[in-house]
């Protein structure tokens, strides 16, 4: 179990000193990160309208921040390129974003074209009813994508590894209002990007422990 904890932990960190170096990104991840607490109580009451909460508000207002917002170039702080960063993220990086909210933009124009998806549904009679089936679609896709990635890292690594992000996954939400609560405020002072302070001090300890060594 402490194993599997400072695994959780080692993701959470590598998460934020990597991804999230812009305030907006940060404020972006607040506000996704307080709708997806509210959309885990709907999903006590009605899956379908969490996952059109969690997924039309929560996971496009978050992945406007990666995508716009976040630097790309050069990252100072942790000493690694974008293309390293990419390469070794235990998640979603941004090529496989790509294709998930590809799947996410395609579900409505499928299901409008093809009115109950072939049988899967009875026929909306009404915008209402789409929607209701919509969430449906986004529900299933959240979990096929999350059951997805977790075998794949079972594959490519091993199931502790695609447990422990699973669970950074879907306890993010929390972690996030945590961690960047303060993020708007910080924007209104007029510091764009977080000085990672942090992170700057881990590597030039690690730095300092290889000289000695």
């Amino acid at each position: 179990m402490n194993d599997f904890l400072h695994l959780l932990k080692e993701q959470r960190w590598d998460d934020h000193r990597y991804y999230h170096h812009c305030r907006i990104n940060q404020s972006l991840h607040l506000l996704s990160a307080c709708c997806f607490v509210v959309a885990y109580g709907l999903l006590l009451v009605d899956p379908a309208w969490a996952a059109l909460l969690a997924w039309g508000v929560s996971m496009t207002s978050r992945q406007a921040g990666h995508f716009f917002f976040e630097p790309k170039g050069y990252d100072e702080v942790n000493q690694a390129t974008h293309a390293h960063k990419e390469a070794i993220k235990v998640g979603y990086n941004l090529r496989r974003k790509v294709v998930l909210m590809a799947l996410w933009a395609a579900l409505p124009i499928v299901l409008w074209l093809q009115p109950g998806l072939w049988g899967v549904f009875t026929p909306a009679s009404g915008f209402v009813e789409f929607l209701h089936q919509l969430g449906l679609l986004w529900f299933w896709l959240g979990v096929g994508g999350l059951v997805f990635r977790v075998l794949q890292l079972t594959v490519l690594q091993d199931l502790r590894t695609g447990l422990a992000w699973a669970t950074k996954i879907i306890t993010d939400p929390f972690h996030d209002i945590q961690l960047y609560h303060r993020a708007p405020l910080h924007l209104l002072r007029g510091e764009r990007m977080d000085p990672m302070h942090e992170a700057a001090a881990q590597r030039q300890n690690a730095g300092h422990g290889e000289q000695a060594a």
